[in-house]
C-alpha cells in the first residue's frame, strides 16, 4: 500500500474539484485503512455540493472532503484488529461495509444502545485541521475506533455494496423505527437510491399497499419492480392537492399508515403530512441541510395525533441485516440494479453534474451513480 493517497477537494470559492495527493493516517492498533472502491453520490452529497442551506452572506467554506455512501476493501489494520464485527476472520484484501461514522461506546445514548443517536458520532476533522488522504470521495478512507465493519460476500458487487451503509441502512431503520406491519399502507416521496430500497423493504415487511411518488419514469419503473403496488407520477398529478388526493383515493380515503420522505426539501413535508392517516406515523429523512424551514400546523398534528420521526444514522446492527437482505432478495429485487452510472474519481465532476437534477427541464435519469477512487 502506497503511503500517499488523491483526495478530491471540493472549493466552495469557484465551485471546482481540485485532486490533492495527500498523506496516509498514521495506523493506530485498533484502526483500519480502508481502500475505497465505490462511493455513491447520495442526495445529501448533492445538497452538500449546491451549498443547500449554507449562508450566502457568510464566506465561502473552506476546501473539505465529502462522501459516505461506501465500501471497500481492508487496505492495512492495526495489530488489534483480526476479525470483522461478527468476530469472522478479518484480512487485508477483505471487502468490507461499514458505518461512516464512529459511535463513542461510552456516552447516555451509547449505554442505552442507542448508538445512531450517539451525539459524538461524527467528528471527520476538517481538512486544514487533519490534511490526510481520508472520505469517501478519496482513495482511503480511516476508521478509528470504535468501528463496525462486515465481510461482504462474493454474490454483492462493489457497485451493489456502496449504498448498504446509506441508502439501505438508513431506510431499513427508519422502517424498523416507524414500525411498519404487515397490511400497512405506505407512501415514499421519492424514488431514488433510498426510495427504491425502502419500497423494497417495505414490501418484505408485508405492506398492503406501497405508493411511490416521483416525476421521472426510469426511478418510477424501477420503483415497480421493487414492490410498488401504485405510483404517482409528478407529471400526470402536477399539484401537491392533487397528489394528496390521490393517495386518499387509493387508501379508500383513509390516508397512509406510514409517510417516508426521501427528497429533501421541506415543501415535501408541508405535503406529506397531509397524506397521513388519524394517528399515522411520518417518517422524515430527506431534510439534513440547515435552514429546511417547513410551513407546518401544529393543530393537524394534534388533531390527527400525527407520529413524527426525524430519523439520522442507525445502530450497528442494521448493516449486517442490511446485507443479508440485499443477498437473500437479489432475485426478487432489482436492488442490485439500482447504480446507473459509473464514474472514476478524475470524472468526479460529472458524475456529480449527471447526477443533478434540480433546476433541469428532465430531471436526471440517474437512479444512483457511483465513484470508483481507485479504478
Amino acid at each position: 500500500m502506497g503511503k500517499t493517497g488523491v483526495s478530491a477537494v471540493w472549493h466552495d470559492s469557484n465551485e471546482s474539484w481540485e485532486f490533492r495527493e495527500l498523506p496516509l493516517p498514521k495506523l493506530e492498533s485498533d484502526a483500519i485503512q480502508v481502500k475505497v472502491e465505490a462511493t455513491s453520490v447520495c442526495g445529501s452529497d448533492l445538497h452538500i455540493w449546491r451549498g443547500d442551506g449554507i449562508d450566502t452572506k457568510k464566506h465561502p467554506r473552506d476546501p473539505f472532503v465529502f462522501g459516505h455512501e461506501m465500501m471497500g476493501t481492508v487496505a492495512s489494520m492495526g495489530n488489534k484488529v483480526t476479525t470483522d464485527s461478527l468476530r469472522r476472520p478479518l484480512k487485508e484484501g477483505d471487502r468490507i461495509a461499514f458505518s461512516y461514522f464512529f459511535p463513542c461506546a461510552k456516552c447516555y445514548n451509547c449505554i442505552r444502545g442507542e448508538f445512531g443517536a450517539c451525539k459524538f458520532r461524527l467528528g471527520r476533522k476538517p481538512l486544514d485541521e487533519w490534511p490526510v488522504c481520508n472520505g469517501g470521495f478519496a482513495q482511503y478512507y480511516y476508521l478509528r475506533s470504535p468501528h463496525y465493519i462486515f465481510k461482504l460476500p462474493e454474490e454483492i458487487s462493489n457497485a451493489s455494496a456502496a449504498p448498504i451503509n446509506c441508502a439501505l441502512a438508513q431506510v431499513y431503520d427508519a422502517l424498523h423505527l416507524g414500525g411498519v406491519m404487515m397490511g400497512d399502507n405506505i407512501v415514499i416521496q421519492g424514488a431514488g437510491g433510498l426510495g427504491v430500497n425502502a419500497t423494497a423493504v417495505a414490501n418484505e415487511l408485508g405492506a398492503s399497499k406501497i405508493i411511490v411518488i416521483d416525476g421521472q419514469k426510469p426511478r418510477l419503473d424501477l420503483a415497480i419492480q421493487c414492490g410498488a403496488t401504485d405510483i404517482i407520477d409528478m407529471n400526470e398529478y402536477d399539484t401537491a392537492q392533487s397528489r394528496i388526493d390521490r393517495v386518499m383515493e387509493l387508501t379508500n380515503g383513509i390516508g397512509a399508515d406510514k409517510v417516508v420522505e426521501v427528497v429533501g426539501f421541506p415543501k415535501v413535508v408541508e405535503e406529506g403530512v397531509d397524506m397521513v392517516r388519524m394517528r399515522g406515523t411520518y417518517l422524515e429523512i430527506g431534510n439534513i441541510m440547515p435552514g429546511s424551514y417547513a410551513s407546518l400546523d401544529m393543530a393537524k398534528f394534534i388533531t390527527n395525533q400525527i407520529r413524527f420521526y426525524g430519523i439520522q444514522h442507525y445502530d450497528p446492527w442494521i448493516i449486517p441485516n442490511s446485507i443479508d437482505f440485499l443477498l437473500r432478495t437479489k432475485d426478487k429485487y432489482p436492488l442490485m440494479d439500482v447504480i446507473s452510472h459509473e464514474f472514476p474519481l478524475k470524472d468526479i465532476d460529472k458524475a456529480f453534474k449527471t447526477a443533478e437534477w434540480l433546476g433541469t427541464q428532465d430531471g436526471s435519469k440517474v437512479t444512483r451513480a457511483i465513484v470508483t477512487p481507485n479504478a
